[in-house]
């Protein structure tokens, strides 16, 4: 498997949605970017954190509150 980081990898899949597009205008791009990003992040971070929020906070560098809302927002708790 080769490694990639992960700007060359959103760099590639936003250069293939554009193509997608077949010259269609996109919108609210930052959102959707942000969202599909935010979603595994939150994910893989509090597995490895073993569902210990405050660490998973501290890991992210958000307050325990916003990780809380977010993972909430993302449907990843209740």
């Amino acid at each position: 498997m080769s490694k990639k980081n992960i700007e060359e990898c959103v760099r590639e899949t936003l250069t293939q949605y554009f193509k997608d597009l077949n010259g269609e205008e996109p919108h609210s791009l930052h959102d959707m970017v942000i969202l599909a990003a935010e979603k595994p992040l939150l994910d893989v971070v509090m597995r490895q954190a073993e569902g210990n929020q405050s660490k998973a906070a501290e890991w992210l560098g958000i307050n325990r509150n916003t990780l809380r809302r977010k993972l909430v927002d993302h449907k990843l708790i209740k």
